[in-house]
């Protein structure tokens, strides 16, 4: 099989763990783009099941274009992105995950921003439930810079939504489940280095942030690492104690009403 139009220097990053039901339609994405990415990187999270199976045959399909690395431990997401990270051959890099997906013109759109910008290292936008009706053309009127103190108190990007410069020196933190894009997003604005909002939806998820099966067992997990990434934070002296324990603070408010979200969520579902 052939790649339509692989013209933008992109390593499209996707980690993958147990992803056999999900990943063909993450991959139908990037061949829908209206500009495709030069190269794709699908990393087995040692899943065990039938995913690499999947990516193998993809490989195939897409000789020279799509790369697999199969992972011999499962460590999580934030060591697969790495390992995909640390192989990428093109000058940026985006993230998508196997059960997410990203409209036509996402990689086009944000390539265009960021070569325009050339000051900003990372680039974010908006992502929402999937819905047909969202997959049309799309113009975006609003690019903000996203301060190191907005990054403090509210992650303002899913990983689906982020392309970055290859170049940067920082990683995933290695062992950390939840919480770990944040905590990368907080490093790299405390570095000094620009980071950009685009003030539109380039990408989809297909289920509930909250109270999604499986989702609401680990909100505690969840706030654990962001009240974390804030004590990091603060140890390396990117804030000060009262910074640390504001955003300590909000983020537990911030906790409570997911709390409210997920168990209104699971009543619906049960009703």
């Amino acid at each position: 099989m052939s790649v339509v139009n692989p013209v933008l220097p992109i390593s499209v990053i996707i980690p993958c763990y147990r992803s056999a039901d999900t990943i063909l339609r993450a991959f139908q994405s990037i061949l829908d783009q209206t500009q495709q990415p030069s190269e794709v990187i699908l990393i087995d999270d040692a899943s065990g099941d039938g995913t690499l199976s999947i990516l193998n045959q993809l490989e195939v399909d897409y000789a020279g274009w799509v790369k697999v690395l199969a992972l011999a431990e499962n460590n999580g997401a934030s060591e697969a992105r790495n390992a995909g990270w640390d192989v990428a051959s093109q000058p940026y890099i985006a993230f998508l995950d196997a059960d997410d997906s990203w409209h036509p013109e996402k990689l086009a759109n944000q390539y265009q921003i960021m070569l325009d910008h050339p000051e900003f290292v990372v680039s974010g936008h908006r992502c929402v439930r999937y819905s047909e009706m969202l997959a049309k053309p799309v113009s975006i009127t609003k690019i903000r810079r996203v301060t190191s103190l907005a990054l403090l108190f509210k992650n303002q990007f899913n990983t689906p939504t982020v392309m970055l410069k290859t170049a940067l020196v920082f990683r995933f933190k290695a062992g950390k489940h939840f919480a770990e894009d944040f905590y990368l997003w907080q490093q790299i604005a405390f570095s000094g280095a620009a980071i950009a909002f685009i003030d539109c939806t380039l990408a989809y998820v297909y289920k509930p942030l909250y109270g999604a099966s499986g989702l609401s067992a680990h909100l505690w997990a969840m706030e654990k690492a962001e009240l974390d990434n804030f004590y990091c934070l603060y140890k390396a002296r990117h804030i000060n104690a009262i910074l640390f324990l504001m955003a300590g603070l909000f983020s537990l408010l911030k906790y409570g009403k997911r709390l409210v979200i997920s168990a209104i969520q699971s009543s619906e579902v049960t009703s």
